[in-house]
This record gives structure tokens, sequence and C-alpha cells, in this order.
């Protein structure tokens, strides 16, 4: 009995030593089970908490918000089998301490780390906003997606992007630290170099597509036609003339386009969008003929002109010389403003260049023809002296028209300089009409036309040859100024001041003295008149010796030259009695 109670004590003690084996192979499973994700099944749903049976001595609870993504509710049921991870096997209240978000951590971290290295996209979507850029949630694993990463251009309104699954591209990853940064651009990029490359194999001048505009320069807009890019030079923005893109277009707006010109090498695009409408030159010549007077609207202004729009699409140049018959040195913008609208004439079209020529100027009165008609040439104004010039004197009459007397028509007698010097600015004057140029926009004038010429009545009167008495009007070392009947002035030079070289001294000479001299030259063309007493005394000379002999009928010159002076005393004295 007794060795049935040894067998009976031992067996107890062998199951005691196995059931504490067992116990403590258990434990230390349990304990390995720490730090690592385990199965489970959803035993209750407790208002937000979650409770997860693990197959451990106690239950774990969980936070019901642990169980769904960013932005979607929980879709979990009792009785769903579902991963944790196990933290803790028991905390202060025996509680086994799990996350369904570490466990989904950690297995989107290995799917990921596959996905890295493979160089796989991986999919996820925005849920914040941080410091340089935004998080996304991958399947559990929060990544890092910088601002620069979003898209291939800014994007204007991010938010828009939140809580959208899209594909991003792993740029690099830390596990250690916990560090994951991913780039949504990248994928784009590669998507969109797919659609260029089939867009462009689909593309051909003359298509129209449909794009977004995605960037605007001085010289044009850049518009996203799906993957690749085409420019949209201002010249083929419209038929009408554009200042700037931003006048027509916005970034971000939707445009229909045409592909005008396309080089398959070097991908470039040109596009256009006046080409989807007519041509408005189109028969130009039959709407608009020259001369026709039209109304158009000043769309812009330069220095040489303003561009006048004569019809949808269709603009005209009015030069600066074709704005205003008398305002010839004013900047354009004083005459007309933009969006004015005016009237214009037609004056040149050229079709290779694309370019109107019209006048301003030619829908008013012209008021050299004005001018013509009230004053022909010949007739007498009058009006004020507007400026003095090096050439002569502007005088101003009505209608803002100038006429030019010029130096050599303001005296008879006077020089140049001097005549003009007796005049001054704003001093009215009279003048005659000399001629009258419309088309070169010229009146002549003249002040001493309104008095007879002299130098014509000097050649009326008298010829070469002929002896002139004049009066002298001022005595020099070279010769004396005379003055002639018809108030014309010339002088005598020292060498013609008397045959005999002891007489030759203008000393004895006085002004105001009267004396004889022979005209020796007579040219209406510089007029000019040449005097010489000498000449005069050489011929009286001759025709003494005519008239009273010679040297060989035995008479002295001096008897000769005594009866010829007394002679014209006798004959002098004769008038003066009678």
């Amino acid at each position: 009995m007794s060795d049935t109670i040894n067998t009976e004590s031992q067996a107890s003690k062998e199951n005691e030593e196995d059931f504490i084996s067992m116990l403590e192979e258990s434990l230390a499973t349990q304990a390995n089970l720490e730090g690592s994700v385990v199965k489970g099944k959803i035993v209750a749903l407790e208002n937000d908490q979650v409770v997860v049976d693990v197959g451990l001595k106690a239950e774990g609870r969980i936070s019901l918000k642990e169980f769904s993504s960013p932005g979607e509710d929980a879709d979990i049921s009792i009785g769903d089998s579902v991963e944790v991870y196990l933290d803790r096997i028991e905390n202060k209240d025996g509680e086994a301490v799990l996350s369904r978000e570490k466990a989904r951590r950690e297995e989107a971290w290995e799917k990921l780390e596959v996905a890295f290295s493979k160089g796989e996209r991986v999919n996820g979507q925005l849920f914040g906003r941080v410091k340089g850029g935004f998080t996304v949630d991958l399947s559990g694993a929060v990544a890092f997606l910088p601002g620069s990463q979003v898209d291939v251009r800014p994007v204007r309104d991010p938010g828009s992007l939140m809580g959208q699954r899209q594909d991003f591209q792993i740029l690099k990853m830390d596990r250690r630290r916990g560090n994951i940064v991913v780039s949504r651009r990248a994928v784009l990029e590669e998507t969109r170099a797919e659609a260029r490359n089939e867009l462009l194999a689909n593309l051909a001048e003359g298509q129209v597509l449909e794009g977004v505009v995605k960037n605007i320069t001085d010289y044009g807009a850049f518009v996203d036609l799906g993957g690749i890019d085409g420019l949209l030079h201002v010249t083929d923005m419209a038929w009408k003339r554009i200042s700037h893109p931003s006048e027509i277009l916005v970034i971000g707006e939707n445009v229909k386009v045409q592909v005008i010109k396309l080089n398959s090498e070097t991908q470039r695009i040109s596009l256009g969008i006046k080409q989807l409408d007519s041509d408005p030159w189109t028969g130009i010549e039959e709407r608009f003929p020259i001369d026709k007077k039209m109304s158009g609207r000043v769309t812009n202004i330069t220095d040489y002109g303003a561009f006048v729009e004569i019809a949808d699409g269709v603009e005209g140049l009015v030069h600066v010389s074709e704005m205003s018959w008398t305002k010839k040195n004013v900047h354009p913008g004083k005459i007309v403003s933009t969006s004015q609208e005016v009237e214009v004439i037609i004056l040149d079209i050229d079709m290779n260049k694309r370019r109107i020529s019209l006048g301003l100027k030619q829908t008013m009165p012209n008021p050299w023809e004005i001018f013509l008609n009230d004053h022909p040439a010949g007739s007498e104004v009058e009006g004020q002296i507007k400026s003095i010039t090096e050439f002569g004197l502007f005088i101003g009459f009505e209608n803002d028209v100038d006429g030019l007397v010029h130096l050599s028509d303001i005296s008879w007698d006077k020089p140049d300089e001097e005549a003009a010097s007796d005049f001054k600015k704003g001093d009215n004057v009279k003048a005659r009409v000399l001629d009258v140029s419309v088309d070169k926009e010229r009146i002549s004038l003249g002040i001493k036309q309104l008095s007879e010429d002299p130098f014509e009545s000097l050649t009326q009167n008298f010829n070469k040859g002929d002896t002139i008495t004049c009066t002298i009007a001022g005595v020099k070392d070279s010769g004396i100024d005379v003055t002639l009947p018809s108030g014309i002035s010339t002088f005598i030079r020292r060498s013609d001041l008397s045959r005999d070289k002891a007489e030759q001294r203008p000393e004895r000479f006085a002004t105001g003295d009267k004396l004889d001299a022979k005209i020796i030259s007579l040219d209406t063309s510089t007029r000019r008149v040449g005097l010489s007493i000498k000449a005069l005394e050489v011929a009286e000379e001759k025709e003494a010796m005519v008239q009273y002999g010679s040297s060989d009928s035995g008479a002295s010159l001096g008897d000769i030259l005594g009866a010829a002076l007394k002679k014209n005393e006798d004959e002098n004295d004769s008038e003066d009695k009678s």
C-alpha cells in the first residue's frame, strides 16, 4: 500500500513539474509575442472601443478610430479576425495592450520596402499639412510629401487633393528612423511622358485640341495639352492687336487651340487660337477701297503714330505725318487718345505685309487749299511774325498755317541779315503771296514785293554805258558807297574814282555830294550795278577828241579839253536860263 501511495505521489509530482514547465514555456512564448503582430478576434464593440481576444488570459481594448483610414469610417463587426500589434501582455488593469495602427504600420512598412526596392508606385492619400509639405497615409505608414513634389506645376489649392487616394513614388525611406519621403510629381511626370509620346504620335498640323493655360509670358502662353506643352504666341491669339497675352488669357483657363506647326524631333508645338476663326483680311481690298472714309477706334498709340481698328481684327496705322495738317512735331497722344472713336481715310493697303495706311487729317479741310483759295499768288496778306530763323521770317495766318518770307525777299536794297534785323517776333507785317504749294504745304511770301523793284526801274531807264548821277552815301579807304536815283546802293572802287592816279583818293569826296559815273556793268541775275568815274572821264576825253580835233591838228590836249569843258558849261548855262 505504501508502494501505491509512493507511486501516486511521484506521478503527482511529475504532473506538477510538467504543468510548471508548460506554464513557463507558455509564459515565455507569450513574452516573445510582445512587440510583434498577432491575430485576434473582435469579441465586442463598446462605444468607441473595440475588444479583441488574442488568446491571452485577458482581452485587449483598441480605439475604434484605429480601424479607420483618414476621412473614412471603420468597417468592422463582432467576429471579424484582425491583426493587431501586441505592446504588452498585461497592463495595470490586467488587460492586453494592443494597437491596430501599429499593426497596419508594420505591415505597411514591409510592403513599402518591397515596393521601394522594386521602384514600384505605392497608393495613399494626403491627410495633413506640415511645414514644407504634406503628410500621406500609405496604408498605415505615414510619409512626407514635400511641397515641390506635389505636382509638375505649382498647385493653387492643395486642399482639393486632401483625402483622395492616388499613386506616389517613394524617394527614400529609413525604417529605423521611421522616415518615408514620397513624390506625386514623379508619378505625374512619368504618366505625362507616356501621354506625351502617345499624344505626339497622334498629333498633326491643323488638329484642334483643348488645353489648359499653364504659364503666361510677354511673348505668349504655354498650353498644357495633356502631357505636353505647346506655345501659343501672342501674334496667334487673335487677329486684332494684343499688347500682352494677359489681356485675353488667364492661367488655368481651358482653351481650344489649333496645331499650326509641329516638330516631332524637338517636340515643339506651335498653337493658334485665331486660326479657328476666318481671316478678317480676306477680301480686304474690296471691302476697304482706297480713299474710303471709315469709322474706327484707337487701340494703341506710339511715338510714330496711332493704330486704329476699322473692323474686327483689322487695324491700320495713322502715321504721325498723317494726323494733322499743321501739328508736325506733336506726339500722337496729344492729338488722339486710346479708345477714342475717329474717322479715317484708307490711304494704302499692303496685302503682303498685311498693313493698312490710314489718314486722319484727310477727313478735315486742307488749310493750305483754303489759304490758296482765299489768297492766290499776287495777293496781299497780313499776319504776325511767329519766329525768325537763319533763313527768314515765318508769318502765321488763320487755320494755323505759316508762310515764309525768305531773307532775300525782305528788302530790295538791304543785305539779308540787315533787312531781317528790322523785324522782331510778334510784329504784324504785310506781305505779298509769291507762291502756294498745297502738296508741299508751303507758302512763299515777300515783303519787298509790296514795292516796285528798283533794279527793274533802273534797267528800264538806263543801259550799260550810260552816265548816271548818284549820291555819295559813305567814304572808305577802298572806295565810296553811292546811292542811285532808284534807291539801289553800289560801290565804286578806289581804282575807278579817277583816270588820274593822283586823284584816286576817296577822301576828296564827301558824304551827300552828287557825282556822275559811267555804268560799266548791269547784271540782272545778280542785281549788281558797276559804276566808274574813271571810265566816264576816258569816254569824255574820247568824245572831246572827236568833236574838237586831234593831236594832229596842232591843238594841245589841254586846249581840246578846255574847249569841251567850255561847251558843256555853255550848254548847262543855257539849260539853267531856259
